[in-house]
């Protein structure tokens, strides 16, 4: 029971708890050890002595503490100083015995997307600091080793470190600078938490966050509207989330579902949202997908999706916007609107080395040569997306598609 209560306070808490710490040490690897230490802590000593009323408190007490036991080991005397002013900072402006703490995420963001780190990792750097996903889970949102993508988390953690860069919110005007990033963080953090399956609740809770973030950065910056286009999306997604599984948790692609299962009060705020961003006259690829779902979501009034329009924003969108599950995205748009060969020319075009791993890649593929009547290549290519599948119900899903081509 101890162990499932440090579980759940760390995936309530762990970003927050994470913000406070980087914020007053100037140093996210540090924070992150230092709360790595709690957690472990919390899970020798509450099975013994009980579980705190307040586990985020008792979390960020211990931390706090062995941050600056961690510094006061180090034989450097700015060391030493930082772990004073840490202690002098959280003692005066963390009331450790009230309702709630503050929320430093947001400023955090901003910070992993200084310019002096580099470009490249910044999106992962929030993923891993701010919302607490480890390498792997990073690596597989954008399709590198963890490996690598280790090496590059930590490098980036000393370049703040070591550049002494400002853990406050920057200047209105270097905000439109560092957004991209940002935005692209809480999108891969949203989609981490939608993809995840239905008993998973810390990755469902993740997307509940993500959208908290993105609410909190249209009230920071109201008339950005790819802000406004980020959130009219996730909207748009989660109103979806009641008719993706079956009664008996089964997947239920897009095609198939019940608009009536839709949520209504949802696709309604985000259609609000996206008109909002499109009346400011900057489209970018958030309103691009946005409209995307929007297209989607006029089935629940017309019975069919508008096809056309859906192929033709993710035309556009892949100008703009070319990465890989926009490009597998436009395939399965163009095979529905201007036929199977379409789509399947436009999955061809995509290099094989980035496909490899990609499972959406191979569940379309498989899908329109299932349709295309090329049984050998369609069951090869079912495989592949089978294997590659991290969602129970998505494999039993495609596993049938595939049984389907040998009865």
């Amino acid at each position: 029971m101890a162990g499932g209560r440090v579980e759940q306070a760390v995936r309530e808490s762990y970003g927050r708890l994470v913000a406070i710490l980087s914020a007053r040490g100037r140093d996210i690897g540090a924070a992150e050890d230092a709360l790595a230490d709690a957690i472990l802590a919390a899970l020798e000593q509450w099975p013994d002595r009980g579980i705190p009323d307040r586990p985020e408190a008792w979390l960020l007490a211990v931390a706090r503490r062995r941050s600056i036991d961690r510094a006061r080991r180090a034989t450097t005397d700015e060391a030493l100083s930082r772990s004073l002013a840490l202690l002098t900072d959280i003692a005066g402006e963390i009331d450790l015995a009230a309702p709630n703490f503050p929320d430093e995420r947001l400023k955090l963001l901003f910070v992993c997307a200084h310019p002096a780190v580099d470009p490249v990792i910044h999106a992962a750097l929030m993923l891993q600091s701010v919302l607490g996903l480890n390498a792997a889970r990073i690596a597989a949102a954008f399709v590198v080793s963890p490996d690598a993508m280790g090496r590059r988390l930590t490098r980036a953690t000393i370049k703040i470190r070591d550049a002494g860069i400002g853990f406050e919110l920057p200047d209105r005007r270097e905000l439109a600078g560092r957004l991209h990033p940002v935005l692209d963080a809480i999108y891969a953090a949203y989609g981490h938490g939608w993809d995840s399956p239905t008993d998973d609740s810390q990755q469902h809770d993740l997307a509940a966050e993500a959208i908290w973030l993105g609410r909190t950065l249209v009230e920071l910056m109201p008339q950005e509207p790819e802000a406004l286009g980020l959130l009219a999306l996730m909207l748009h997604l989660e109103a979806r989330s009641p008719a993706r599984r079956g009664t008996d948790g089964a997947y239920v692609p897009l095609s198939e579902q019940d608009p009536s299962l839709w949520s209504h009060a949802r696709l309604a705020e985000a259609e609000a949202t996206l008109a909002r961003a499109g009346a400011l006259g900057r489209p970018g690829r958030y309103q691009l997908e946005a409209a995307i779902q929007s297209a989607h979501a006029g089935r629940r009034l017309t019975g069919e999706p508008d096809r056309s329009t859906i192929a033709g924003l993710y035309d556009r969108l892949h100008r703009t916007s070319p990465r890989l599950g926009v490009a597998v995205g436009r395939a399965a748009a163009m095979a529905e609107a201007h036929g199977v060969e379409a789509g399947l020319r436009c999955l061809a075009e995509l290099d094989s080395g980035r496909v490899e791993a990609y499972q959406p890649f191979w569940a379309v593929r498989a899908d329109l040569l299932a349709r295309a009547n090329a049984r050998g290549g369609a069951i090869e290519a079912y495989d592949r997306a089978i294997a590659l599948a991290t969602d129970a119900a998505v494999r039993s899903y495609l596993t049938e598609r595939r049984a389907r081509l040998l009865s």
